[in-house]
């Protein structure tokens, strides 16, 4: 049984998470912590002065908003981190910062390059210092 879960949540595939709720609770026990995190993209600053100032600040609303509705319909309780970064070095930094012992991580369109894994699953399983479960 795994203690702390980290569950990176893409939210173009967001409707797909109540699958991965459940295989976390499957792999966990009771007071297992489960924490969902999205990455919210940078901008480059040549495209972020064309852009309206708080655009960044609406997106990390938005995301926190969406994965509280999720997380709320899952009827368990669910730690909420949205950050800023790029996804297979964030995904990784939050692991070790919560000391999750597991993450899930979906695995979307790869690549020619990482043909099994989309190249965050593959990189976030070749790097992560703890056990990482890779959902299709």
């Amino acid at each position: 049984m795994y203690k702390t879960i980290l569950i990176p949540i893409d939210m173009a595939h967001a409707d797909e998470s109540k699958a991965t709720i459940d295989m976390a609770i499957g792999h966990g026990g009771k007071d297992t912590q489960i924490i969902f995190l999205n990455l919210v993209g940078e901008i480059p600053n040549w495209a972020a002065v064309e852009l309206p100032p708080d655009i960044l600040d609406k997106s990390v609303r938005s995301s926190q908003d969406k994965l509280k509705a999720i997380a709320e319909a899952s009827g368990i309780e669910i730690e909420i981190e949205v950050r800023m970064g790029r996804p297979y070095k964030t995904i990784l930094e939050v692991a070790d910062e919560k000391g999750a012992d597991l993450v899930i991580v979906a695995s979307h369109q790869p690549g020619l390059q990482d043909y099994l894994l989309g190249s965050t699953a593959s990189k976030v399983v070749r790097h992560a210092k703890c056990s990482v479960l890779v959902v299709r």
